[in-house]
């Protein structure tokens, strides 16, 4: 360094050296630090500090690294004519800095090695130090995997927990174990954990870890993790994996069997399931059993496979009883017992007591008594046949009965502590009479051969029977204690005269209505325009022919007056002289035969010949 002025790069602490201890130095001082560590492909940073006496300046600077037969290869030679570089292997990733340190690009593996840095200095002498480079790669986040089977606490062997792995790393780290945050040492509580440590082609390390420890009950909570450890410029460092739960396999030590809803609610009807749960790893084998007169029967088949659930569908009386769950454990064959009672909740017998029992007859009354039996208190309800509520209890007086309204009633039977539980029972108080016929379909307007249904319906009790006085299909059906009877037939002349007559009895009487059948009024109104038609085309015909009468007449009338001479040159121009062409003439024609023109006689009662008679014309001007 010219003029030996201390270089940029000098620390704080070294200059403190050289102003208060080292002025009164006498020789040439060099120095270093002894390493320098650097990540694998970052760049190594060496300084070179040195004091010269008496400010004086440095004759030449060189830098060296020892090699793997202990020789020295320069790197540089600095003079203060210039900096000469050697041909080494470093040369593309070597620098100088403005303080002479050297500088080393994209370290690797290839790199840690001991540097020298050498100062001439004339007449003081030549001095030299050293550093040495170390290169170091970072281990990764180590990577635990848990046993992928399950650990029996049973286990005759040291079972192993888990794997741990860190790869890519320089130098090899260390790995610990842990469990619930605790350090796990080898050798305690039978804990062993051998380790491996790999260089790889790359020249990095994989260390890996193995933990084996014996498992309790316990450990099925427990949670596990390694950490890798290692040194970062003096200074420990640590990485810790992810922790991890294992699979602990234990025996069942409680059996819980429980009724799913609540024993103390089922009803029949409902569905119940039976749930019987035990708190082994992995769950025991699941066996169910039903006690009938002291002795256990096999329902395992009626559960689920592979589950300790049994289920019970629309449950009876019949389902009372003790039920058992029973749980094997494989691992150790050991079993466990646990019972339960199911109690259904049921209502049977419910049933109608009618006073007097005897048959009814309209105006009478009648006293209903329900009855049920059940395990459970019971409220009874009556209702109509509607569905509203008439009276509470269990009885019903009904007054003055009457044939045609509805006697049903509906005895309601619930059991108030069982929300659900109830049942129905209807009741026809049947009163007794001769048949009414309540409905028929008459008058019906029909036509002649149409065929049509005729309509009737009755009511009695007990039930009567429809008959018809006329031959026919007949078709019966029952509408709500109503009888209705339809009968087919095709209209006749007799059955448009006679009608029809429906018949109901039974053995109280009996009772009978007639059908009237008329004539559809469409039918009479096509008569009546078909004659009105008939009329007209008459009366158009006596028209007609009293016109041409009246015609010939006139023609006969001016013939005999001279008016019209007659000749058989054919047609006659009858108009006078200078006749304006805006008068009307009329020309008639006669279509009849000469025989049939009796008209047109002469005046001596002859015929006259067709051929003055074929055309005539009359000047209508005068």
């Amino acid at each position: 360094m010219a003029g030996g002025r201390r270089p940029a790069g000098l620390a704080l602490g070294w200059g403190c050296c050289l102003l208060l201890c080292c002025a009164a130095a006498s020789k040439l001082e060099i120095s270093m630090p002894h390493e320098v560590e650097v990540e694998l492909g970052g760049t190594a940073r060496i300084e070179c500090n040195f004091y010269i006496p008496e400010n004086a300046s440095y004759t030449y600077i060189d830098w060296f690294y020892v090699d793997r037969n202990n020789r020295q290869v320069r790197l540089y030679h600095i003079t203060a004519n210039g900096i000469l570089e050697d041909e080494t292997d470093y040369r593309k990733r070597l620098s100088l800095g403005e303080d002479k340190a050297l500088s080393i690009s994209e370290v690797t593996l290839q790199d840690p090695k001991v540097f020298i840095c050498q100062v001439g200095a004339g007449s003081y002498g030549m001095g030299e130090n050293s550093t040495e480079l170390s290169v170091y790669k970072l281990p990764t986040t180590p990577e635990i995997k848990p046993y992928a089977g399950g650990i029996s606490v049973h286990s005759s062997d040291i079972p192993e927990i888990a794997r741990c792995v860190s790869k890519n790393s320089l130098p090899a780290p260390n790995i610990t174990w842990h469990k619930n945050g605790e350090q796990l040492h080898a050798g305690e509580n039978n804990v062993v954990m051998p380790s491996t440590v790999i260089r790889e082609s790359s020249g990095l390390f994989t260390v890996s870890s193995t933990l084996l420890a014996p498992v309790t009950r316990d450990d099925r909570h427990s949670r596990y993790h390694c950490s890798v450890h290692y040194l970062l410029r003096g200074q420990p460092r640590t990485l810790d994996s992810q922790p991890i739960q294992v699979n602990v396999f234990y025996p069942s030590e409680n059996l819980n069997l429980k009724v799913m809803p609540s024993s103390t609610l089922v009803k029949e009807g409902d569905n119940v399931t039976l749930v019987c749960e035990a708190d082994g790893n992995p769950p025991p084998v699941f066996s169910f059993f039903k006690k009938n007169l002291d002795v256990w029967q096999d329902v395992t088949s009626l559960a689920e496979p592979d589950s300790g659930v049994l289920r019970l569908h629309d449950v009876n009386k019949t389902s009372n009883g003790t039920y058992r769950c029973q749980s094997l454990d494989l691992d150790d064959m050991s079993q466990i017992e646990e019972d339960v009672d199911l109690v259904v909740n049921y209502i049977e017998g419910v049933h109608v007591k009618m006073e007097p029992s005897s048959a009814l007859r309209e105006g009478d009354s009648v006293m209903l008594s329900c009855d049920a039996y059940s395990p459970v208190g019971l409220k009874y309800q009556w209702r109509d046949d509607k569905g509203k509520k008439l009276v509470e209890g269990n009885q019903l007086l009904v007054k003055n009965v009457t044939f045609e309204k509805s006697n049903t009633f509906s005895c309601k039977v619930m059991a108030p502590s069982v929300p659900g539980l109830e049942q129905s029972k209807k009741v026809s108080v049947a009163v007794e009479d001769k048949p009414r016929i309540v409905a028929i379909s008459s008058p019906l307007y029909v036509r002649q051969d149409q065929v049509i249904n005729l309509t009737c319906k009755a009511i009695a009790f007990p039930p009567p029977t429809v008959q018809w006085s006329i031959n026919g299909t007949a078709h019966e059906y029952v509408d709500n204690r109503h009888i209705a009877s339809n009968l087919t037939v095709r209209v006749s002349h007799e059955l448009l005269r006679a009608g029809a007559m429906c018949r109901a009895f039974n053995g109280l009487g009996s009772s009978e209505e007639h059908i009237q059948l008329l004539v559809d009024g469409s039918i009479r109104k096509d008569q009546k325009s078909t004659a009105e038609s008939q009329g007209v085309i008459i009366v158009a015909i006596i028209v007609a022919i009293l016109v041409v009468a009246v015609l010939g007449a006139v023609i006969y009338f001016l013939h005999k007056k001279g008016k019209i001479p007659c000749g058989r040159a054919g047609k006659q121009d009858i108009t006078k002289p200078e006749a304006r062409k805006d008068k009307i003439v009329v020309e008639v024609k006669s279509d009849k035969l000469p025989e049939e023109a009796g008209l047109l006689q002469g005046a001596n009662g002859e015929r006259r010949a067709a051929a003055d008679q074929s055309e005539k014309y009359i000047d209508l001007r005068n």
